[in-house]
């Protein structure tokens, strides 16, 4: 139930979790991707390669900022629902199944699905006993270091891709050589998706390469 009991003071165990660290990585690989996949092998030269570069880590630049602003918007979004709904249980008071319900409502269906009544009142109890709850929502260190983690993940993911055209001369081998470390990173975060998920890493890795494939053909299709 996240952060029901302590929306204000809830502490990670990490700064983000592996779905928000592998999204992160894999929207930034992507951005990049789609500026590396649009270079002319025939035509290019250094200044358009310099060009390329620049507007991929601009973009992600860009991307990393206003993501990393949306995940505060959503953490503080998230906690502000949990100590609303910890008002109202405590405000229904001895109300006992008026409680249940409101902590009930809040839950997926399928944890819904799985809690008993007594769990159900023990949760309600507990959140009756707590001597204060916040009045209103706030951010804390802790937020802001994982929103610079999801700027940097951004931003990072664009080098692998970016830097052989840097580093080599012959345009035809740093695009392969660039198309590989994506689809080896896209694998690598698939891979760790299933894995964390807990239903096969390798299938869930050569799913998500494709998947990655697929959609910067879709980039570029749509004039990206």
């Amino acid at each position: 139930m996240g952060d029901l009991g302590v929306p204000h003071q809830a502490t990670r165990d990490r700064v983000l979790d592996p779905v928000d660290r592998v999204s992160e990585l894999v929207f930034g690989l992507l951005m990049a991707l789609s500026f590396t996949g649009a270079v002319s092998v025939a035509d290019a030269g250094r200044e358009e390669i310099r060009t390329m570069f620049v507007a991929a880590l601009g973009c992600n630049l860009a991307w990393g900022l206003v993501d990393a602003v949306m995940f505060l918007v959503r953490t503080i979004t998230a906690r502000g629902k949990s100590i609303t709904l910890l008002h109202a249980v405590r405000a229904a008071g001895p109300d006992v199944r008026a409680g249940q319900a409101l902590i009930e409502r809040s839950l997926t269906r399928t944890v819904s699905s799985l809690v008993s009544a007594a769990e159900l009142e023990a949760v309600r109890s507990r959140i009756v006993a707590m001597p204060d709850v916040p009045a209103r929502p706030q951010l804390d260190g802790s937020d802001l270091l994982a929103a610079l983690a999801v700027f940097l993940l951004v931003v990072v993911s664009t080098f692998p891709v970016v830097l052989p055209f840097a580093l080599m001369n012959d345009v035809a081998a740093a695009s392969s050589t660039s198309r590989a470390i994506g689809l080896a990173m896209l694998f690598l975060g698939g891979f760790s998706l299933g894995r964390h998920a807990g239903y096969g890493g390798w299938r869930a890795g050569i799913k998500m390469a494709a998947l990655g494939t697929l959609l910067v053909v879709a980039i570029h299709a749509l004039g990206g």
